[in-house]
């Protein structure tokens, strides 16, 4: 016992040091948000200008026959960039339906690389790009594709004031891992990290997550130099409150929805999305991959939801053809489904 006692004293010594340091340090996560308007926001070709003038990369991949069917604004994860979707882009516009990605600001090839810009600054980006492609595609409709950290953008955009014509909404691994669902020792470690040494840059090593079963594209993403591998620590405090905000207010979605959420997903644990599936509105569809991981539309089973991505765009009525499609519990049957509880 006395042991014991004398173990505690000492985590709570270093604990109070530790709350000096912070208390003496004055330092502050850095969020590098976006300067005054000076332009109107205007899509390129190879990329968008924002109201401040960044310039954020943009690709395309658009159906041989024009007009196209439907269009997809998609928004990639968490130190990713708008390469994420090359793949699916070609998958979608041989079935007729245009895809857009940019590099959100931080990532990629857009500038402030490593830094956070705020929540709020991530979702008017959104809301502006959309705004965009509709003059581009007039009379077409057009939907918001988020993976991971992108469906978070995506549903605090979509629930703001001032929300992204979107005529629907794919969630793929949607980043809702809210602080409300973490640990308590995961919030204070961020808490204390974020402030007293904001630019930290942590790598990810030896936590032994498998983001995929797609071998050849995780080898491809440790190869590619516009992937971030070194992250800030401020930068994942700036997440966490993104993914705060996305938990918050996807309640309030009534733009119809579609989510999916692989069984093997390591990054996104299943607490956080039982939690978001539980708020979700009527009519929401949802799709659980027994063989798929984070990155979903990366896996080497990414075929399947993107099939039903495109089937519940173009005929949304439809069973989903993977027979991924679940039913959430309450809410009434969905075609072709079974039932999702609380054992997802």
């Amino acid at each position: 016992m006395r042991h014991r006692l004398m173990v505690l004293r000492s985590i709570l010594h270093s604990c109070t040091a530790i709350v000096i340091l912070l208390s003496l340090s004055g330092c502050k996560p850095v969020v590098r948000l976006p300067g005054p308007a000076v332009t109107t926001p205007r899509l390129q070709a190879d990329h968008f200008v924002t109201e401040d003038g960044a310039v954020l990369p943009v690709r395309r991949w658009l159906p041989p026959a024009l007009p196209p069917r439907a269009v997809i604004v998609a928004l990639h994860g968490f130190n990713d960039y708008s390469r994420a979707f090359e793949s699916l882009g070609g998958f979608l516009r041989r079935h007729g339906i245009a895809c857009y990605a940019y590099d959100q600001r931080g990532f990629g090839l857009a500038p402030g690389r490593g830094l956070w810009a705020g929540v709020e600054t991530y979702a008017r980006d959104l809301e502006r790009f959309v705004g965009q492609v509709r003059e581009r595609h007039r009379g077409v409709p057009v939907y918001v594709l988020g993976e991971s950290m992108g469906s978070a953008v995506a549903i605090v955009a979509i629930t703001s004031e001032h929300p992204p014509l979107a005529d629907g909404l794919i969630l793929s691994a949607p980043a809702v891992w809210s602080r409300e669902t973490m640990p308590w020792y995961q919030r204070w470690l961020l808490a204390l990290g974020s402030h007293a040494l904001p630019g930290l840059r942590l790598t990810g090593e030896g936590l032994n997550i498998l983001p995929s079963d797609n071998l050849e594209v995780l080898r491809n993403l440790g190869r590619d130099p516009n992937v971030i591998k070194a992250t800030r620590i401020d930068a994942i405090y700036g997440l966490a409150n993104l993914m705060d905000a996305a938990q918050e207010r996807v309640a309030s979605l009534r733009t119809p929805t579609l989510v999916l959420y692989g069984m093997r997903d390591q990054v996104v644990p299943r607490k956080p999305i039982r939690v978001m599936l539980g708020k979700l509105p009527p009519g929401t569809r949802f799709a659980y991959y027994e063989q798929g991981y984070h990155l979903l539309l990366r896996d080497l089973q990414a075929a399947k939801p993107w099939r039903d991505i495109a089937t519940w765009i173009l005929d949304p009525s439809s069973p989903l053809p993977s027979g991924a499609e679940r039913h959430l519990a309450g809410r009434g049957p969905t075609a072709g489904s079974r039932e999702v509880g609380h054992g997802t």
